[in-house]
């Protein structure tokens, strides 16, 4: 009789697919919020020349 680790490996693939989408999600969270204190930043600076 064979036995297949089909259901313990489609498992491991839905949470490596889960961690890494939330892993990339923090990521683009970050880089939008440094993104945003970039642009108000440049927005202070060209306020403050003028």
């Amino acid at each position: 009789m064979k036995t297949t680790q089909k259901p313990a490996i489609s498992k491991l693939v839905a949470r490596f697919d889960s961690e890494l989408m939330n892993i990339i999600m923090d990521d683009l969270r970050a880089i939008k919020g440094a993104k945003n204190r970039f642009l108000k930043i440049i927005k202070t600076e060209q306020l403050s020349v003028a």
